[in-house]
């Protein structure tokens, strides 16, 4: 890598990571609304320890899916709007290699704090103590892959006012295994099973996306600059 392209790099991650400071709320309300909807599980279904127990691992996932998705819509939207989404397509150095910057900063802002929050509202769940590390080892690649996965919808949809509810029927399809093999590990883990085929599995879902999506979002963004 070259010392321009490293530099352009770190100037993308640390811009990145200044305007996710600046847009504070737009990145708390994911958090907050993992946690809200945790908070009121036992509340609307039943706070019976035993049958949290068993509804915890697939719980926390399907809310920590549906988190992130509350955060796709604003991925590209702030850089359409002001005009610096067409000062990346036009950028000399690769397109891919800028966006995996930025997805990198969204995981950084969603998919870690989610991974964090996690052991407290396992507790809250009353998730038995053999599937907290299980839970936030998958929580933390899982949620890198539902980041990478999100961006190219975010991409395809990002000349649409609306897009958000479109975000959610392009990419859920593929968000369903990264959903089954993370709520499945922490499952396993705590029926006494094996639960390390399911991290290797997220592991290499996590390695295809990193792969393949800058490169399919970088696609996707110049596709929607010219609709």
């Amino acid at each position: 890598m070259s010392d321009s392209l490293a530099r352009a790099l770190a100037q993308q991650f640390s811009r990145e990571l200044k305007l996710a400071y600046r847009a504070r709320s737009d990145w708390a309300n994911p958090m907050i609304f993992f946690l809200l909807v945790i908070t009121m599980v036992p509340m609307g279904i039943s706070p019976d320890a035993k049958f949290l127990a068993i509804l915890a691992p697939g719980m926390i996932w399907v809310v920590a899916l549906l988190a992130t998705l509350l955060s796709l819509d604003a991925l590209f939207r702030a850089d359409m709007d002001d005009g610096s989404l067409d000062q990346l397509l036009i950028s000399p150095h690769p397109l891919p290699l800028l966006v995996l910057a930025k997805i990198a900063v969204h995981w950084l802002v969603t998919g870690l704090p989610l991974t964090l929050m996690s052991p407290l509202l396992g507790l809250m769940l009353s998730l038995p103590a053999e599937g907290y590390v299980p839970l936030i080892m998958s929580l933390l690649i899982g949620t890198a892959c539902l980041s990478f996965i999100g961006a190219i919808g975010a991409a395809l949809t990002v000349s649409l006012r609306k897009g958000g509810l479109l975000i959610s029927l392009i990419i859920m399809p593929f968000y369903v295994p990264v959903l089954i093999f993370g709520a499945n590990g922490v499952s396993r883990a705590i029926e006494g099973f094996a639960h390390t085929g399911q991290l290797a599995i997220l592991g290499a879902l996590l390695a295809l996306a990193v792969a393949t999506a800058p490169f399919a979002v970088a696609g996707a963004l110049r596709i929607s600059s010219e609709g």
